[in-house]
Formats: structure tokens, sequence, C-alpha cells
């Protein structure tokens, strides 16, 4: 289902039945795709080991830890 800024303001009964019956919402602002609004409960069961994240710094030596210190930083560090 489409819908626009407007629509999700007066038509949000027939938004919610969409959501209900399993459909995306595309929310539309100027003609234009703003977002989606997915059905409550709609992820898929997916491994952590599917993420690009995982095991990128497996052949290094230093410790998680660290790596992660220096990831983040001085933000980490400001409080």
């Amino acid at each position: 289902m489409k819908a626009s800024i407007v629509d999700l303001r007066y038509k949000m009964p027939e938004v919610l039945s969409a959501l209900s019956r399993r459909e995306k919402v595309q929310i539309l602002y100027h003609g234009k795709l703003k977002g989606v609004i997915h059905p409550a409960g709609e992820r898929g069961n997916r491994k952590v080991t599917d993420h690009p994240f995982f095991g990128m710094f497996s052949a290094d030596l230093e410790p998680i830890a660290e790596i992660m210190d220096r990831l983040r930083g001085g933000r980490h560090r400001d409080l």
C-alpha cells in the first residue's frame, strides 16, 4: 500500500488494516518515497553469522576489547 502524509492523518484505519493484512506501507511525501512501515514481527530468523561484520577481525591477534576501544574512539571516552 502507498500512503501519503495526509493519508496517515485522515485514513489511519485503512493503513492499520493494511498492516493487519501483513502488507508493507510505503510513505510518500510530495510523491517521493520517504519510508516504509513493516508489519510487526516480520523480521525473519537471521543468524548473527550472516552479518557482514561477523568474523571481520578474525585474523587479528589483538583482543576484541582493545579493538572495540579503538573503534569507539574519543566519543566513548568523552564522559
